[in-house]
């Protein structure tokens, strides 16, 4: 659902690269090719997704081919979620899940399961969930700073000398001391602090999740009181298929160290690029007087209508920087991605009932478009 290839629907067209590398031989010699050095150009050449797999051979892979045959969150890929699975078995071993706040690959299955094992855990004895700031895998790596952001303290140490050492000494060693660890140890992005919680996401005191409205307003702006009846109710903009938003700043080439690098943190890249488009809507609140906590994941409740029959909608949540930040001048005005997803319409009534859209008749997501989890405090200013 939020992992790999499929996030709320959409296809996640570099998949095609990972099988290609992956299943195209035993032995994994086969690598992907490109006729662009810009692999935006080399997608929009070749059309529909589906297109490219045929030119690159995809249509002799198995896993393709059942990939295919099941495009809607149906029967057979529910039956393998591993949240599902677990939830139905009991709990026999400790379990640290480690779930990465900007992981741009497998950004859904650690929390999930947490949530689908945690009430077994009746003591808080068995499991636990560590969330750092970082990209795949950067826990077993250096934590200092994960793109343009950086953290005062190396986070992946921390994690590796004082959590999950501890979660080994314990469950691995005899007579070795009993671990102090929090059911969840959560690094607060803004505040650059961890937090050892009770439960995710947090609770008050009197045990209750505190929900908080965020609404669109006239004239781009955006607020926590909804707007008056009177005001005008909608936006539009012009999508042009041929002409996509990227993911990242052009050219795209995620190849060498520098593409590797490029693809482990677009998720914190400065979104500039993106919101000065202008078949992208842009809504901004007044600048901060006090500081802002966000925790958990985002539901989106768009009401939205188009002339088409599908599309895909993305939606950004952005902790936009002051204009000047003195000791950093290049973060001026930089625009940090804290929580996004991309939805596809086509699945309005659950990702296992895709349908066309009504065109020109307003549709409305409800529940079933949440973004990924973020634990952040955006401050003054």
């Amino acid at each position: 659902m939020g992992d790999d290839w499929s996030h709320n629907g959409a296809f996640r067209q570099l998949s095609l690269v990972y099988w290609y590398d992956q299943e195209a031989t035993r032995q994994n010699k086969e690598k992907w090719w490109s006729d662009h050095f810009d692999d935006y150009e080399s997608w929009l050449a070749a059309g529909p997704a589906g297109e490219m797999a045929h030119q690159r051979g995809l249509d002799q892979v198995g896993f393709y081919q059942k990939f295919l045959a099941h495009l809607a969150y149906d029967a057979f890929w529910q039956e393998q979620a591993l949240d599902k699975l677990l939830a139905k078995e009991p709990l026999s071993v400790p379990v640290m899940l480690v779930h990465s706040l900007w992981d741009q690959e497998d950004i859904y299955g650690a929390f999930h399961v947490f949530r689908a094992i945690k009430p077994k855990d009746t003591d808080n004895s068995k499991v636990f969930l560590v969330m750092g700031p970082w990209f795949h895998h950067q826990q077993l790596l250096q934590g200092n700073a994960i793109g343009d952001i950086r953290f005062s303290e190396d986070t992946a140490a921390y994690f590796r000398h004082t959590l999950v050492r501890q979660f080994f000494d314990h469950f691995l060693k005899d007579a070795a001391p009993r671990a102090d660890l929090a059911p969840v140890t959560a690094f607060e992005t803004g505040t650059n602090r961890w937090q050892r919680l009770s439960a995710w996401p947090p609770r008050s005191e009197d045990g209750h999740i505190d929900m908080v409205r965020l609404y669109f307003q006239p004239a781009g702006k955006l607020g926590f009181s909804a707007p008056g009846p009177a005001e005008p109710d909608f936006e539009q903009y012009m999508s042009d298929p041929a002409k996509p938003v990227p993911f990242l700043r052009r050219p795209i080439h995620i190849e060498g160290d520098k593409g590797e690098h490029d693809w482990q943190t677009w998720l914190v890249s400065d979104q500039r690029e993106a919101s000065s488009r202008t078949d992208v809507l842009t809504f901004t609140s007044e600048v901060l007087t006090e500081p802002l906590k966000i925790s958990g994941s985002p539901i989106v409740n768009l009401i939205a209508a188009m002339t088409g029959t599908d599309g895909d909608f993305v939606v950004k949540l952005i902790d936009v920087y002051p204009d000047e930040v003195g000791r950093e001048p290049k973060m001026g005005g930089y625009q940090l991605m804290i929580s996004a997803d991309i939805f596809r319409g086509r699945y309005l009534d659950g990702f296992d009932q895709p349908r066309p859209i009504r065109a020109n008749e307003k549709e409305r997501t409800g529940s079933v478009c949440r973004m990924r989890t973020t634990f952040s405090c955006l401050a003054i200013g």
